[in-house]
């Protein structure tokens, strides 16, 4: 748990140039505070706690504005920069090294059983505001521009805009890349 936590750590360090310490993210990163909160919830979810999985869960999003849903499967090293209104539904997978900045949903489109959540590979960036709903899976190495709305799959590598979203290859793209060789998804709204 100590382990994971330092790396979720170091993680927001090195993509958060507001990060200023350990102490600071630690103490005051809601995202971060989320995406623990939900570990705890998930870890409850498997051993089949499955009321006070959802009642903590209910809980950490008071706290935080942040709502996972305590069966999603959320990868090592997931940061969601801003936190207040991500939503990720309970199907949803997300990949590792996923950034997801505030006003995210990863939503269903079904009120069926089964997978209805979008599946997210690693190393991607979705911008603010992006809607990403349905059975649908994102490639790694994406970028979801802001405000996108995400309806079909994407391969990797791809670069998605619009509402509903086209994809493009983003090696193409004049994106400028950061230090951790991400595309800032703010440039496409």
């Amino acid at each position: 748990m100590f382990a994971r936590t330092r790396e979720d750590i170091a993680a927001v360090r090195r993509r958060d140039p507001a990060a200023r310490g350990a102490f600071e993210i630690w103490l005051t990163y809601s995202g971060m505070h989320a995406v623990w909160g939900y570990r705890f919830t998930h870890w409850l979810w498997t051993a089949r706690a499955l009321f006070l999985a959802r009642v903590v869960s209910q809980f950490v999003r008071f706290l935080t504005g942040v709502e996972i849903h305590p069966a999603a499967q959320i990868g090592r090293r997931v940061i969601i920069d801003h936190g207040s209104g991500v939503v990720i539904g309970e199907t949803a997978i997300v990949g590792d090294d996923v950034l997801i900045y505030h006003g995210v949903t990863l939503g269903g489109t079904s009120s069926q059983g089964g997978k209805r959540h979008p599946t997210l590979g690693s190393d991607i960036v979705v911008g603010a505001g992006a809607a990403i709903l349905g059975d649908i899976t994102i490639g790694s190495g994406s970028v979801v521009g802001a405000g996108a709305v995400v309806v079909a799959d994407a391969p990797a590598d791809s670069l998605l805009v619009g509402a509903p979203a086209v994809a493009r290859p983003k090696r193409g793209t004049k994106a400028p890349l950061d230090d951790f060789g991400y595309t800032d998804p703010a440039i496409y709204i």
